[in-house]
């Protein structure tokens, strides 16, 4: 038996598990058992604070299932706070190296906000069936792949279900989708229910699905909208909980500049007991 240090962290819904690198360690199967709700702390993923050649720090992001992703929204704003709780570190504005690029975060109190890699790959009105069921959706990489489905009723779609068969689509392989569902609520706001890849469930909140979902929406009520600097959404997470993106829009549907922001709370920490 093992004894490792842990801090569990929460960002508008979205809990995790923090530990500093370990050398020979089998990541994929430590997340798998202490990410499980009844037998482990309980988690939907493990952040993993490295050292970094090539920036000021180093985060790894393996999800319940013990698959490594690429990036994590409301993982790298938890990792900024335990950052700044732990490290103090000097710069205020400090990098992050991913799977998915260099990102830079800062963090004060329980709110902490990065800045994303720049979206790439936008496909705009993809016509999939699932189900015997005709869906026009919406693909574009945040960090890694999500897919947007517009809906009336949001409360009453079937996330897990039809959200596992669009992650799964043959459209989207080999990497699978996450899949955000995404109802206008008001002006400059939506509302946002996740199915992550990794998690293989729907989650309390995503941050790079917000941001996804707080994108497309952006640019289908805006369609004449060629630049934009400072562009500003609102996204309503399953956890009632409201995330912040900005990012600036050129011709092309060029994006750059994206940053998330919202909370990022200590939950709990102590020993875990890894058999």
């Amino acid at each position: 038996m093992v004894s490792i240090p842990f801090v569990k962290m929460v960002g508008a819904g979205n809990d995790f598990i923090i530990i500093e690198a370990r050398a020979d360690f089998d990541y994929a199967k430590f997340a798998k058992a202490v990410c499980d709700r009844q037998n482990g702390i309980g988690a939907d993923g493990v952040l993993i604070l490295e050292k970094s050649t090539q920036s000021d720090y180093r985060m790894r992001i393996i999800n319940a299932d013990g698959s490594e992703a690429e990036m994590c929204g409301n993982g790298a704003r938890c990792m900024a706070a335990y950052i700044v709780m732990n490290l103090k570190p000097v710069k205020v504005l400090f990098g992050m190296e991913t799977l998915a690029g260099e990102i830079l975060a800062e963090a004060q109190g329980d709110v902490a906000r990065v800045r994303l890699s720049s979206p790439k790959d936008y496909r705009p009105n993809l016509n999939i069936t699932v189900a015997n069921q005709k869906l026009e959706v919406h693909y574009i990489d945040t960090g890694v792949p999500h897919t947007i489905v517009f809906v009336d009723g949001l409360q009453e779609v079937n996330v897990n279900s039809l959200g596992a068969l669009i992650r799964n689509h043959p459209r989207f392989a080999p990497r699978g989708t996450n899949v955000n569902f995404v109802e206008r609520a008001r002006e400059g706001m939506v509302a946002v229910r996740t199915y992550e890849r990794g998690v293989e469930a729907e989650t309390l909140a995503c941050g790079t699905g917000s941001v996804a979902a707080a994108l497309v929406a952006y640019l289908y009520a805006h369609p004449n909208v060629k630049k934009q600097k400072d562009a500003f959404m609102k996204v309503l997470t399953a956890s009632k909980e409201i995330l912040e993106v900005t990012f600036d829009l050129d011709e092309g549907y060029k994006i750059d500049n994206v940053w998330l922001k919202g909370s990022a709370k200590l939950i709990a920490k102590g020993e875990y007991f890894y058999v």
